[in-house]
């Protein structure tokens, strides 16, 4: 099979995934979002720029934000219509502007040799996914960004692992920053940036959710969240500014909301031009905050839970929730 045949399937595979897989609420209403300050209502499929309620087509969106060098396009990782228009959206910005750098969260800054040599074409994808260990290291299904990898595969462009690792990621959650010794201190962004008051106050509301109430201390949960924000902040920079190619990055969208997470923490390290996109599933009535980024694009409230391979075991354990990824 043709890697064009190869991703068309997969496209064809997650678009069932979407329609058919997918465990979607039911409302006596329908779902419907509105802007903070504004009267209007907008359903699921509108693509809306924030700053003014303007709602666009695809390819007025895709015009919009073509010229930038630095776009961040958000995610629920296990919403398979995320991933469907993700690859959508690649898929245009290369017809325009010829192969980019795509930032992916779901790989650790350590795989990235793995990764060069799956796009070389000098292991299978079976191998590849051996050496990062997907299963192991990332706690959702890989089917749901095969297409995406494929897709930068196929057009030569480049996958940059951007991610802290889990381990130290884990042991900062339960212990502290200052619990680090000075090589694993010395695999972490430089500059962790702790001041900020309006993310500390929404990852506040974070710490509160269910999933966390395992964690005692709410600082060390903030450290570990701040050098997940600064880790990655620091790889897309440096690549900015080494590329010759715009940097598209994939990741949750709590890391890229109100820009205070990612996007600023980058442009701060090195100044670009930028967009970002938040894919935001709706239920009910949903208010959405102006700020919350350039566009967002309102979808269903589905969910695919992960489908482990044979070859592993899933472990759910404490340290993993501890560093349960931003969705």
């Amino acid at each position: 099979m043709s890697m064009k045949s190869s991703l068309g399937l997969c496209l064809v595979l997650a678009l069932l995934a979407v329609t058919g897989g997918c465990s979607i609420m039911r409302h006596n209403m329908p779902p419907l979002a509105k802007i903070d300050g504004m009267s209007r209502h907008f359903s699921i499929g509108r693509i809306i720029k924030m700053e003014t309620g303007e709602t666009l087509s695809f390819e007025q969106m895709i015009a919009r934000i073509e010229s930038s060098d630095l776009i961040f396009i958000g995610e629920v990782h296990d919403n398979p219509e995320h991933h469907l228009i993700q690859v959508q959206i690649l898929q245009a910005l290369i017809a325009r502007r010829g192969p980019l750098t795509v930032a992916m969260e779901c790989f650790q800054k350590m795989q990235q040799p793995a990764i060069d040599r799956y796009l070389a074409g000098e292991i299978t994808e079976g191998e590849f996914l051996d050496a990062v260990d997907w299963d192991n290291q990332w706690s959702f299904d890989y089917s749901l960004y095969r297409p995406l990898v494929l897709e930068v595969k196929d057009k030569g462009g480049k996958i940059l692992a951007i991610n802290a690792q889990n381990g130290i990621v884990r042991k900062v959650a339960r212990s502290g920053l200052d619990s680090l010794s000075a090589d694993e201190r010395s695999k972490l962004a430089g500059e962790i940036d702790l001041s900020h008051e309006r993310h500390r106050n929404y990852l506040a509301e974070v710490f509160d959710q269910e999933a966390h109430k395992h964690l005692k201390n709410f600082d060390n949960f903030y450290q570990a969240q701040c050098v997940w924000e600064d880790t990655m902040a620091e790889n897309i920079a440096q690549s900015i500014k080494n590329a010759q190619m715009p940097v598209v990055v994939f990741v949750g969208n709590g890391h890229i909301v109100n820009k205070f997470g990612i996007p600023d923490r980058t442009i701060k390290r090195q100044p670009a031009k930028m967009a970002t996109i938040m894919l935001t599933p709706i239920e009910g009535q949903t208010t959405l905050a102006r700020e919350s980024a350039d566009y967002v694009w309102l979808t269903s409230a589905c969910s695919r839970r992960m489908t482990i391979h044979p070859r592993f075991h899933q472990q759910q354990n404490q340290d993993a929730l501890m560093t349960r990824p931003m969705p």
